[in-house]
């Protein structure tokens, strides 16, 4: 970075971030935060050209050239353990990893390794790329994970664990994107229990509605009612709050296992506390990705 000394000064000058769906909306807000606040800051995105024009446009708003560009689909496994041995590769620390790539769909539309999209891309890219990026963060400890879930795993009040495609009920689009927020909380829940004493912590947020790119990629009427709702809806930059207070503030150094909005922690939904379910929901993870024990630290 061409940074000033303010910015060398700042606790996150030394840091090392990677951020998951950077190229617009959130992400792309987290992302310009943090080199703002002069971190390294890799970011994964779908697609090369718009990840090569986000680094220019972030370099130029920011004054900072430590910014790096991943790119890969976390809708496919293979991509992500390609993206992750990408990454490591470097031999960087890592010391704040922002889980933040997300979609919805309007129909059922299954990844190339067979898997329920939303599920697919919103759970099992959380988990894998986590996973394999976990042992990383515990040699760059003090570390943190920042987790987007949503105030949507209210639309559905258990797992569904035998029905992930939710063909048996009938596919409807809130209820599986519920579902797959309803995981990143279980998930996050039994994480945090296994970091610690590790040094990294692993904490979930709500962002609010944010009028995003997220609920658009394949119907119509999703972007005639984004942008209907468009006035009604957070900026990016408010909606990314919570995971620049998670990623950066010094008062969360520490705090594991939370849920917040806005900032501050709240309680989810009584059903995202359930610690039998998000043993089994990681059991069946690690099914789906190929991983185990041998995996963990």
């Amino acid at each position: 970075m061409n940074g000033s000394a303010t910015d060398q000064e700042s606790p996150m000058h030394n840091k090392v971030c990677l951020v998951t769906g950077a190229s617009s909306g959130i992400g792309r807000a987290t992302a310009k935060a943090l080199a703002a606040k002069g971190a390294e800051v890799f970011v994964l995105v779908r697609n090369r050209a718009k990840g090569e024009a986000l680094l220019q446009e972030l370099s130029r708003e920011t004054g900072n050239n430590r910014l790096h560009l991943l790119v890969g689909d976390l809708s496919s496994q293979q991509d992500i353990r390609r993206v992750a041995a990408e990454f490591l590769a470097t031999g960087k620390p890592l010391q704040v990893l922002v889980n933040n790539a997300g979609l919805i769909n309007t129909r059922l539309r299954r990844t190339p390794d067979g898997i329920e999209e939303m599920f697919a891309v919103n759970h099992l890219g959380y988990f894998l790329l986590t996973q394999l990026l976990r042992p990383r963060l515990v040699e760059s400890a003090p570390a943190r994970i920042v987790s987007v879930s949503s105030g949507a795993h209210a639309f559905i009040k258990r797992l569904q664990l035998d029905d992930l495609a939710f063909e048996r009920s009938g596919y409807r689009a809130f209820p599986a994107y519920g579902h797959s927020k309803l995981c990143n909380l279980l998930w996050n829940r039994e994480l945090s229990r296994q970091l610690q004493g590790s040094g990294v912590t692993a904490n979930c947020l709500h962002p609010g509605a944010v009028g995003t790119g997220l609920g658009t990629q394949n119907a119509a009427w999703a972007r005639f009612v984004t942008a209907l709702l468009r006035p009604f809806f957070r900026t990016p930059e408010r909606g990314a709050s919570s995971s620049i207070h998670l990623a950066t503030a010094p008062e969360v150094e520490g705090v594991s296992g939370k849920y917040y909005y806005d900032c501050r922690p709240i309680r989810p939904k009584p059903w995202a506390e359930d610690d039998a379910a998000a043993k089994e929901l990681w059991t069946l993870s690690e099914k789906m990705t190929g991983l185990g024990e041998r995996n963990l630290l």
